[in-house]
């Protein structure tokens, strides 16, 4: 029997991005108190990255699907942990959005390739996830860089909000789905 726990990922994923689409839009050129989000950035990290860590590893899935699934929650989940030690400490930002354009090329890179060769049950939607997510994070030394400027947190608030939403509905539909096979 596989043990199947990429629901769990794709959940945490959804509230990991719709978060930081809130800390963006919100708080990201406040430099005073924004450390109340460490404890959901931190939350989420660690479980993206002990869940990424664990396909990576192990490869529960088939060979793309936990290539790609574990890996980018790796680089999610380190980038959000790193987001929480920032906010904590009150560390500069662009360095872990410099960081965030390899996560982001890369999951841009898988995005296209999943669309190209059909991979998941609905290939489209996931491929859009993966590249609405690596755009965030191409752009995002430019958001933080630029915070000042409303429109474009808003711009960029608004695709994490879009990647949250694809990754909620695959997460909750594969719930779904994995109550039928239990039955």
């Amino acid at each position: 029997m596989m043990i199947d726990y990429l629901t769990l990922m794709l959940i945490n994923m959804a509230a990991g991005l719709f978060l930081l689409g809130c800390f963006v839009w919100r708080d990201l050129d406040t430099p005073g108190d924004t450390g109340r989000w460490v404890p959901a950035f931190a939350i989420c990290g660690l479980v993206a990255a002990i869940g990424g860590f664990a396909i990576t590893f192990t490869w529960p899935l088939p060979k793309p699907y936990s290539s790609a699934f574990g890996e980018m929650s790796v680089l999610f989940g380190v980038l959000l942990l790193g987001l929480a030690l920032a906010l904590a400490k009150r560390w500069e930002l662009l360095p872990l959005a410099i960081y965030a354009v390899f996560a982001g090329a890369a999951a841009m890179l898988l995005g296209v390739r999943i669309i190209d060769l059909g991979l998941t049950a609905k290939p489209v939607l996931s491929g859009v996830g993966f590249i609405l997510c690596g755009i965030c994070g191409i752009f995002s030394p430019l958001v933080v860089w630029q915070n000042d400027k409303k429109g474009l947190r808003i711009i960029g608030s608004l695709v994490l909000f879009a990647a949250s939403a694809i990754w909620a509905l695959t997460g909750y539909l594969g719930y779904w789905m994995h109550m039928l096979v239990a039955k």
